[in-house]
């Protein structure tokens, strides 16, 4: 094992685990999960079988990562943010149906924010702390609220930035 997992931490013996990542306490990985290296999944997270996250991600506490969710490079999610993975969820339907959810290399998701499926969000991009994502967010955006809305622009390194200046 290349990557330290916390004694409370359950990992399927089916999942991949990139070198360096870390697995915290009460941690859920189930079989097929594919986590990159370098990256901390921190306390109290799911993560089903048929999500990718790559390399560099942060994950905080007590966020679920749904099937068909992608995390690509250098993802920050914040903690108790949602992954929605059905437009119309309903107790054992028969037509339950996964939509894929993006967040591309470098985006940011503030605390307690919620994703829903089928959308996705660009490079570099910002959702605030509490917002509710109901579609795509564009590169080096920042949105907040409810429903989330642009309300600027943020370079690669987070700062806020005029649209002139990502030219």
């Amino acid at each position: 094992m290349n990557y330290f997992k916390h004694p409370t931490a359950l990992v399927g013996e089916k999942a991949v685990i990139g070198e360096g990542s870390r697995v915290w306490a009460f941690v859920n990985v189930m079989d097929g999960a594919r986590i990159g290296a370098n990256c901390n999944i921190c306390d109290h997270c799911y993560i089903e079988g048929n999500v990718q996250i790559g390399n560099d991600v942060t994950i905080k506490n007590n966020v679920p990562v749904y099937d068909g969710v992608v995390i690509e490079d250098g993802v920050f999610v914040g903690p108790n943010a949602t992954f929605v993975n059905d437009r119309y969820p309903r107790s054992r339907s028969a037509d339950w149906k996964i939509e894929r959810t993006i967040v591309r290399k470098g985006a940011s998701i503030g605390a307690n924010a919620t994703v829903l499926c089928g959308v996705t969000i660009g490079e570099y991009a910002v959702v605030g702390a509490g917002s509710v994502v109901l579609k795509d967010v564009p590169q080096h955006t920042v949105v907040v609220g409810n429903p989330a809305r642009q309300v600027g622009f943020v370079d690669k390194g987070g700062r806020r930035v005029s649209a002139e200046e990502l030219v």
